[in-house]
């Protein structure tokens, strides 16, 4: 399980069960399993502090790399 945060000021966006060992190229919204505090404007999620996070693309969000990290164990 990830958890998935702003690069900038560390605040959580969600929990997301990530399988394989590649990167977080995309988080597939079936996988979310909590979320926290962001904004959705336009077909892109933000966190609070205005950082765009990434892209709404229907069955996935894809992920913009420097403006997330992520703490936990891919599975």
């Amino acid at each position: 399980m990830l958890t998935i945060k702003c690069a900038g000021c560390k605040r959580k966006i969600w929990k997301y069960l990530k399988i394989g060992k590649g990167q977080v190229l995309r988080c597939h919204k079936s996988k979310i399993t909590k979320e926290y505090d962001f904004e959705r404007r336009e077909e892109r999620i933000y966190c609070r502090c205005g950082r765009a996070i990434c892209e709404d693309k229907g069955k996935y969000f894809r992920m913009i790399p420097k403006a997330f990290m992520h703490t936990g164990e891919k599975n």
